[in-house]
């Protein structure tokens, strides 16, 4: 394979989790220098915390990631997007000399956060548009993330109020959980017509990663529940999971990154918390299934990343982060690196951010940029500094 090794300074500091940093400088600076791009222009000045969904803003651009018809644009970005930029800003704190710029950004988003919680229907949770502004839905998918970056605020800053609003947060998504199809929680509060990978992936991380902030085995048993009814319900023969399941029991035979990524940094955890080795052989059966599947024939030995969405693929980069945390066998996260790299040089419009599903032609370089597309840029490049491959 192809690696794209770069020989850097490295420079060394303890993180908040207390661990020693020694990173790969250049990728910081990109991950740097793209969360302050998207700080000074996706912010909307008059709603604090809020950002807009595109950059430029203010074209008629539809957006087709709800249940049923497309909606239009509005004034603030939706929750999905937002959840991105929550993300980046916990990689982001890691870095000692980051710290005390990225708690500012940690606190401003934390008040934008707060801003979906909808405390008008039962139990409290988090719907897809800030809650002052009008009323809207409630994903179960959206929940699980805004737990998951409560958790790993926690992890950066040992502030307890970050795992009481986590707790109610997974409250929420159990109100989602039922006995049809032997458990698993829907896709969207009231519409009972399907189960799908995404809620329930990220459920099984936000459960274990309660587990391992509060050791309340709780957390732990849920964790597994929803892991075993992935297992059961969608994960394929191959180790690809599938979208979701009908009511009808029928998959939904169409393939993601992410929940494939969420589910092998599920087996990680699993692992780690329970030594039962079971967990990591299925960690590293899904990867190597999904690299394969995911992938297509490059140069010589090489394999290209396919790229559905960047956001989705930084999902699956976090399943192959954990699993090398433990293997330390850097294939996976080499070759995601070589395609961000390539798209960093070959896919920027004119402001530096990133075309959807990194394209390189001018006519995707001319349309309005995603939020969650870009956020993920500064998290993916945190993450590769922080793990200094070599």
């Amino acid at each position: 394979m192809r690696y794209i090794i770069i020989v850097l300074s490295l420079l060394f500091g303890f993180n908040s989790y207390g661990q020693e940093v020694k990173h790969n400088s250049l990728y910081k600076d990109r991950a740097d220098a793209m969360f302050r791009k998207i700080w000074r222009h996706y912010r909307v000045p008059q709603y604090s915390g809020l950002f807009t969904e595109n950059y430029p803003s203010g074209s008629a651009v539809s957006l087709d990631y709800f249940q049923g018809a497309q909606v239009n644009e509005k004034a603030v970005s939706f929750l999905w997007p937002f959840s991105g930029m929550f993300s980046a800003t916990n990689v982001l704190l890691r870095f000692p000399d980051l710290k005390k710029r990225y708690s500012t950004y940690l606190d401003t988003l934390t008040l934008g956060v707060w801003a979906y919680r909808d405390t008008t229907r039962s139990p409290v949770g988090y719907q897809a548009y800030p809650a002052k502004l009008e009323k809207a839905d409630r994903y179960y998918d959206d929940n699980a993330l805004v737990c998951i970056d409560y958790v790993e605020a926690y992890l950066n800053t040992k502030d307890q109020a970050y795992i009481d609003k986590a707790k109610e947060v997974f409250k929420f998504i159990l109100s989602g959980w039922d006995d049809k199809l032997d458990g698993g929680v829907y896709w969207l509060e009231g519409h009972k017509d399907q189960k799908p990978a995404c809620s329930n992936g990220m459920s099984t991380l936000a459960a274990l990663k309660l587990y391992q902030c509060t050791g309340d085995s709780l957390y732990l048993d849920w964790g597994k529940r929803f892991y075993d009814w992935m297992q059961a319900r969608l994960r394929n023969p191959q180790g690809i999971y599938y979208n979701d399941v009908k009511m009808d029991e029928k998959p939904n035979k169409v393939y993601y990154t992410y929940n494939t990524g969420s589910m092998i940094e599920a087996s990680v955890m699993l692992y780690r918390f329970t030594k039962d080795s079971k967990y990591l052989k299925e960690a590293a059966v899904v990867a190597e299934s999904s690299f394969k599947f995911f992938s297509s024939n490059g140069e010589g030995d090489d394999r290209v990343l396919k790229i559905d969405l960047p956001w989705f693929v930084t999902v699956l980069f976090r399943g192959y982060e954990a699993l090398y945390e433990v293997d330390h066998n850097p294939r996976y996260i080499q070759a995601v690196a070589d395609e961000l790299n390539q798209a960093w040089k070959k896919s920027s419009d004119q402001y530096g951010f990133l075309t959807a599903k990194w394209a390189k032609d001018e006519g995707s370089k001319r349309k309005p940029k995603w939020l969650l597309d870009q956020a993920c840029i500064a998290e993916l490049y945190a993450r590769l500094s922080l793990l200094n491959v070599k």
